[in-house]
C-alpha cells in the first residue's frame, strides 16, 4: 500500500473523504500497472459510487487539462507516485463550484 505518499493539491472534500480518496487510488495502484490510467481511474469511480452514490468522475494521468463543475465538498484532486487524480462528482452548473 502506498498510503501516506500522497500529497492533496487542492479539495473541498471532507477529510474523511479524501483519505478514503486516497485510499482507493492506492488499492488501484497495487492491482493495476502504473500506465493503465482508465482501469485505474475506473477502479476509484465504481469504489465511489458504491461507497458515496452514483455519479462520481475520475481522471488519472500525468498530463492534463480540464474544466468542469462539481457539486459542493466533493472535488479533490492529488498526486500519488507520478500520477494526478482528479475525483469528483458532477453537478448542475447552478448548484455547485468550479475550481
Amino acid at each position: 500500500m502506498l498510503e501516506g505518499k500522497a500529497l492533496v493539491d487542492d479539495s473541498d472534500m471532507p477529510l474523511k473523504m479524501q483519505i478514503q480518496a486516497m485510499s482507493f487510488a492506492s488499492q488501484a495502484l497495487d492491482l493495476y500497472d502504473v500506465f493503465d490510467c482508465t482501469s485505474i481511474a475506473g477502479f476509484i469511480k465504481k469504489e465511489f459510487d458504491g461507497k458515496y452514490g452514483s455519479g462520481w468522475q475520475c481522471v488519472v494521468g500525468s498530463n492534463f487539462g480540464c474544466f468542469f463543475t462539481h457539486s459542493k465538498g466533493t472535488f479533490i484532486y492529488f498526486t500519488m507516485e507520478r500520477l494526478k487524480f482528479l475525483i469528483f462528482k458532477g453537478a448542475s452548473a447552478s448548484s455547485s463550484t468550479s475550481p
